[in-house]
């Protein structure tokens, strides 16, 4: 392609040198450039791409877009340089105009917040799929286009632009009409989704996360504002404390549809949330009509993400009742309070829990269902907002009886000042700590700290957990691997369970 055609989806640059170059492919990394490639040079938190520039020519680049002067990039020879205000920003237009630009030929449907994306994405997806529409999906588990399930790479929920415009323009060739995206806080700020039309907005909830980040709540909350901006119909979580901060973002035109399990003036709300077993009924009101429902899921916060995908599919045009009937099939996601059978006598599930709501979301729900013990066992990742840490650890102390403190991706940081950090936290609640050579007691609260993950898993499943007792691993949830010391190495919550409940214990290699 044409280097003047791919600046086109740019509004504003500075061109040094020759435009009418042909371009073979794009990248932001010097090391996955070849000749004719052009270059995109990023401003990381921990890496500047341009430093790398003169990487990238001596591997054949002769285009190079940046952020920085002209005179102050160290290159020779005939080089086209393009000065823009915000690579990033630009790497995603490019992007979108490598692939002619996707998103033009799909209606996409985003969903945003901290908790419940995943879920509330995947519902959405279904409910599309079971009503004849062809229908892509990218979600934290993976990527779905024409039924075929692609793995986006470890940590992932919003792929970098050149692999999501990828993705995007494989929906188109596979002649998708809907495309479902999860959106992170960090795909708006790092502009991932720039050049993405979207046609409907969600939004799950806006609770405390990534403060290493964005450094205030005020940032994070206007960064996940972005999406509403110019969503042509966007569907709001009423009960959420930043429901009235969005809503006065929202551009003239933009349609509102609010839902609630508290507001009855919302316009769609649920109320009379019974659990039965691993299933949830409840009635539904829209538009002056009352329904009954049911959702192969546990959990206020499952019924309020079941909500939040209704009100895209209102927001598309399809009748409530036809949604109601394409979900009464939908199953509990891999690693979403995840039930593992076993012969134990045991609850024992798996989650994705990884924040403060998150995690005590699930607590509450296994704590009124449970009749024995609850154990709860969790981490917090390294090189991540450090304050939540205590947070969580006092919230498991809170709603569990016995708490099990472990590794979740500790990365360059020692997993015992991790674990020190989540303790404070614990110890607010007055809750003991115990070790694994103590007497355990038959009962009353207690912490314990276990570094190794899989370690963990086995002691709580065959030292601590008894019959009738509730057991809980989160903060991994679906994912394949354990980030230590800058590597990923193979990791499965279900894998570790699996031979807990042999006996056995799932160690990583390092």
């Amino acid at each position: 392609m044409k280097l003047k055609h791919l600046l086109n989806s740019l509004k504003s640059y500075k061109a040094y040198g020759n435009v009418d170059r042909v371009v073979t492919s794009i990248a932001d990394d010097s090391r996955k450039v070849k000749k004719g490639s052009l270059f995109i040079a990023i401003r990381g938190e921990s890496v500047d791409g341009h430093d790398y520039i003169k990487n990238a020519v001596r591997n054949g680049v002769e285009t190079v877009i940046g952020e920085k002067e002209r005179d102050k990039i160290s290159i020779t020879g005939e080089i086209t340089y393009i000065r823009v205000g915000n690579s990033r920003k630009a790497l995603a237009l490019v992007a979108s105009a490598w692939n002619d630009y996707p998103s033009k030929y799909l209606k996409i449907i985003g969903v945003t917040g901290t908790d419940g994306k995943t879920t509330t994405a995947n519902l959405i997806y279904h409910y599309l799929s079971k009503l004849g529409k062809n229908t892509g999906l990218i979600s934290t588990i993976s990527a779905v286009i024409a039924g075929k399930e692609i793995d986006t790479g470890f940590h992932v929920t919003n792929p970098e632009p050149i692999d999501l415009h990828k993705y995007l323009r494989k929906m188109v060739n596979a002649r998708c009409e809907y495309a479902v995206l999860e959106v992170t806080s960090h795909g708006l700020h790092q502009g991932r989704v720039a050049g993405i039309d979207f046609e409907i907005a969600v939004m799950t909830n806006i609770t405390y996360e990534h403060m290493d980040y964005h450094k205030s709540w005020k940032e994070y909350r206007s960064v996940k504002s972005e999406l509403f901006k110019k969503a042509k119909i966007a569907v709001l979580n009423k009960d959420d404390k930043s429901f009235k901060f969005i809503k006065e973002k929202l551009t003239q035109g933009t349609r509102l549809l609010s839902y609630s399990i508290k507001d009855k003036k919302a316009d769609i709300n649920a109320s009379e949330i019974n659990s039965i077993g691993e299933k949830t009924k409840f009635k539904v009101v829209y538009n002056n009509k009352s329904f009954n429902s049911q959702l192969n899921l546990l959990g206020n916060y499952n019924v309020l993400n079941y909500l939040g995908a209704v009100g895209a599919g209102i927001g598309a045009g399809f009748e409530i009742d036809d949604i109601f009937e394409s979900l009464s099939d939908f199953k509990t996601l891999k690693g979403r309070l995840e039930a593992i059978d076993n012969d134990r006598g045991l609850k024992i599930y798996i989650d994705f829990a990884h924040t403060p709501n998150s995690l005590e979301s699930v607590l509450k729900v296994l704590r009124s269902k449970g009749v024995g013990k609850l154990i709860s066992i969790f981490g917090c990742a390294g090189e991540r907002d450090r304050d939540k840490r205590g947070i969580m650890g006092e919230i498991s102390a809170k709603y569990a009886d016995i708490s099990v403190i472990t590794a979740e991706d500790p990365r360059s940081e020692d997993v015992n000042n991790i674990l020190t950090e989540i303790t404070k936290g614990v110890k607010k609640v007055g809750v003991k700590e115990i070790g694994k050579d103590d007497n355990i007691p038959s009962k009353g609260k207690y912490f314990m700290k276990i570094p190794e993950r899989g370690e963990a898993i086995s002691f709580a499943i065959n030292e601590l957990a008894q019959k009738g007792d509730t057991v809980v691993i989160c903060g991994k949830g679906h994912e394949k691997s354990m980030a230590y010391n800058g590597k990923e190495y193979p990791w499965s919550d279900h894998e570790a369970v699996r031979l807990a409940l042999k006996g056995k214990t799932l160690n990583i290699s390092r």
